[in-house]
């Protein structure tokens, strides 16, 4: 994955939390840096700001596509304006997000563009692979490898966990996790989920949190494939 930033203060904590997430990650910040790593070859999507110091994104972005590049391109800009994304999206751009933005939008939004160039296969349950809790040191592991989990990723799986197989309502997640009191937006919880179902599908782990429409979530086992 290409990273194309020339403000570091951007594109540092941009670079660290995609590698966090396990993501072979290059960083440049000019437009004919972009062009000379994708045609080394081994890039799958290219996260590119349009303002460049040597050229316009947009430019950047229709090389790649005459080029023959076929990976996922996403531009990350601060246009905001319904013609900059027809532009953008006209001239080979997979998808266009703005500035400001948040990291797990980000994320989610990368994971479908690998998924819509099949250069995704999300890893297949590893047989005799379980997860495990230790409550006392608060981690995670799947067979003998840790999990790297947030602390509100921690407490949604252990709430999960100790109610395996049953579902659980979103309201109490919220209280139990976060505060009887909280006020803020019940997305938290969604965006929560979604990392912690990444990262538990990354560990190659047969356990699925599942939602039921209007309800909650569910942790439950599911059986390898094949």
């Amino acid at each position: 994955m290409l990273v194309v930033e020339d403000e570091r203060d951007i594109a540092f904590p941009l670079v660290r939390t995609l590698e966090r997430e396990g993501y072979d990650v290059a960083w440049v910040g000019t437009g004919r840096e972009v062009l000379d790593v994708v045609a080394r070859g081994a890039v799958d999507v290219v996260i590119l700001d349009l303002s460049l110091p040597d050229m316009d994104g947009l430019d950047v972005c229709r090389a790649l596509r005459e080029s023959g590049y076929e990976g996922g391109v996403m531009i990350v800009t601060a246009r905001t304006g319904e013609l900059d994304r027809v532009v953008g999206l006209d001239s080979g751009a997979d998808d266009y997000l703005t500035k400001p933005f948040g990291l797990a939008e980000l994320q989610a939004r990368v994971r479908a563009l690998l998924r819509r160039s099949r250069q995704y296969h999300p890893p297949q349950p590893r047989e005799g692979t379980t997860l495990r809790l230790d409550v006392e040191a608060r981690r995670v592991y799947a067979g003998d490898a840790e999990i790297r989990l947030t602390s509100k990723e921690f407490d949604v799986l252990a709430v999960l966990e100790a109610h395996r197989n049953k579902v659980v309502p979103r309201g109490r997640l919220m209280s139990e996790v976060w505060d009887e009191n909280w006020y803020g937006s019940t997305k938290t919880l969604d965006v929560t989920i979604g990392r912690l179902r990444h990262k538990l599908e990354e560990a190659g782990l047969p356990d699925r949190v599942v939602a039921v429409r209007g309800v909650g979530f569910r942790l439950e086992h599911t059986e390898p494939a094949g």
